[in-house]
């Protein structure tokens, strides 16, 4: 969860929030200390002391860590206690005497970071007591051995792959609780320590060590691909560190590497294909696009040709391969033996892309409008998203050749072709039809979605025309025939200024309807969230109407109780 830190009492529950304030008001929160730039750690005391590490980026929290038990939410009251110690005196706060610092402490200036501290020292310090301080420590800890052999190796120090493996193993084995699995905020520091060797295999490319530098990025890319089947990677910070190195090797192919370096990535890349090592991620597509950026030889052609024709797997993969291939034979055997292979396979979609491109680039409409409706009888049985791509291509042609009633003809089938709002289709018909025509046109459209045969009508295709038009009054009465806690939601910030009461009423009846059908902690914490944002609204008093009569409703249910109590 990330957090705006300048509104971070938004984003977190009033009852936490509540209670950090407390912790910070009764100077139970320590001086955060800044030890990395935009990295915090401060002391809390509660039942325990308590430690809280935060990571603040360009004025946002994006990761904070608790030492405290507390799982029955994103934030906890300790981690809200030290955002209020960091923002206090935005917010005018005073703090009594923190309890976690030393009774008889002075009262000193500001105190400086860990950052200026450290610097101090190092320039203070005898060199030759720091090379000895290092060396100590090297041999005790493999972990910061292997931290400042990748932090500080030399452009030619030659490292095997197997070296930088094992400080990624480190890394990576640091990070596993007890089941082996990485939790979110431990990818994040997977994520930190994997950077300095990164930044090890760029210092590398830059000195024009290529061989050493794809050693690296091999070995990050292929430890952590397999870190990822037992992490939460939910912000990508581990996957961005398999696309960063992959981005520099890819970089490193694009740019004509000499003879050994091009044999060392082409042969990696048929390597990992052929084991599948990134089988199920882009990665392994990504190898395959490497390699057509190597090719050279006949040989290779022909192998990475074969590997091109192997590839099944998922519908994407496949068409993906396709096109690869496409782009290998127009390369190597000629745009005339690539086109007709094309022209032969243009039941693959990706393929039949590529030619309607080619056609479009061209200007010859005539055969694109071909291939597109070509496109629609093939695929028309069994693939209703594909028609509806073919059918994009045909209005392309139409605005291309200027033909405006088949622009309105083709924007118009395309509008309906889902139940969700095209906002894209519905700008292109606003601006084809002219003003005077256009509100008859659009209450045509709307009849024409009431009176269709669905089962149900598509709110948020209604939703999207109200909110387009302005027709707030029409927005708030659709969402009274379906009021869902999620969907009055999804609608609130078009309403509360003109319909904040009837949104109010709305959020009420919704929070009963949810609560009939609804048991357990997880649920009633919902529910009362929602009553915060009938609050929010202005409705207090229908709030505590509400409160009361779940109260006297579920008066056996102990947990609902505790939470309303926090509201």
């Amino acid at each position: 969860m990330r957090i705006p830190l300048n509104r971070f009492d938004e984003c977190i529950d009033q009852p936490i929030l509540k209670r950090g304030l407390t912790y910070f008001r009764n100077g139970q929160v320590g001086e955060p200390v800044e030890g990395a730039p935009g990295e915090f750690e401060a002391v809390v005391a509660g039942a325990e002391l308590y430690t809280v590490r935060l990571v603040i980026d360009r004025g946002e929290v994006v990761e904070h860590v608790c030492s405290c038990p507390y799982d029955m939410g994103p934030v906890c009251k300790h981690v809200a206690a030290v955002l209020f110690y960091l923002r206090k005196d935005e917010l005018g706060l005073k703090v009594k005497k923190s309890s976690t610092n030393s009774a008889g402490a002075k009262k000193t200036s500001k105190r400086k970071t860990v950052a200026q501290r450290v610097d101090a020292l190092l320039e203070a310090v005898d060199p030759g007591d720091l090379k000895q301080f290092v060396r100590e420590q090297a041999s005790q800890s493999v972990q910061f051995r292997n931290l400042v052999l990748a932090t500080f190796a030399t452009p030619d120090s030659g490292e095997s792959k197997s070296f930088y493996t094992q400080q990624l193993t480190a890394i990576v084995r640091s990070a596993k609780d007890r089941s082996g699995f990485i939790g979110w905020s431990e990818s994040n520091r997977v994520a930190r320590g994997v950077a300095n060797i990164l930044e090890m295999a760029r210092k590398q490319f830059e000195a024009r060590n290529y061989r050493e530098g794809v050693s690296v990025c091999i070995a990050v890319m292929e430890k952590l691909v397999g870190a990822l089947d037992h992490a939460d990677d939910s912000d990508g910070s581990i996957g961005g560190c398999i696309s960063d190195a992959y981005g520099m090797m890819l970089a490193v192919a694009q740019s004509k590497p000499d003879a050994s370096i091009r044999k060392q990535l082409l042969d990696y890349c048929m390597k990992a294909v052929e084991k599948r090592l990134y089988d199920g991620w882009n990665w392994h597509l990504g190898m395959l696009r490497m390699a057509a950026e190597l090719v050279e030889s006949d040989e290779e052609r022909r192998a990475l040709l074969a590997a091109l024709e192997r590839e099944g797997g998922s519908r994407y993969s496949g068409q993906a391969a396709q096109a690869l291939k496409y782009g290998l034979m127009a390369k190597t055997g000629g745009e005339a033996a690539a086109d007709a292979w094309l022209e032969a396979n243009l039941g693959k979609p990706e393929l039949r892309r590529i030619a309607l491109r080619k056609a479009m680039e061209s200007r010859d409409f005539d055969k694109a409008r071909g291939l597109a409706e070509d496109g629609i009888a093939h695929d028309k049985p069994k693939y209703p998203r594909l028609v509806a791509e073919w059918h994009d291509w045909l209005l392309k042609i139409a605005e291309a050749q200027g033909e405006r009633e088949l622009v309105i003809q083709y924007a118009r089938l395309l509008f309906f072709q889902s139940n969700r709002f095209q906002e894209n289709y519905y700008v292109i018909l606003k601006q084809q039809i002219e003003p005077e025509r256009w509100v008859p046109f659009v209450e045509e459209l709307l009849g024409e979605i009431e009176s269709s045969r669905k089962p149900y009508i598509p709110q948020e295709l209604l939703a999207g025309i109200f909110i387009s038009e302005g027709w707030m009054e029409r927005l708030l009465n659709l969402l009274r025939q379906l009021p869902t806690l999620h969907t009055i939601e999804e609608y609130e910030s078009r309403l509360a200024g003109q319909y904040s009461a009837e949104l109010v009423e709305l959020y009420a009846q919704a929070i009963a309807d949810y609560l009939k059908e609804n048991v357990g902690r997880n649920h009633y914490q919902e529910a009362c969230r929602y009553l915060r944002r009938m609050i929010k609204l202005g409705g207090r008093e229908k709030a505590n109407g509400v409160i009361a009569d779940l109260r006297r409703l579920y008066s056996q249910r102990r947990a609902l109780m505790e939470e309303l109590a926090r509201v």
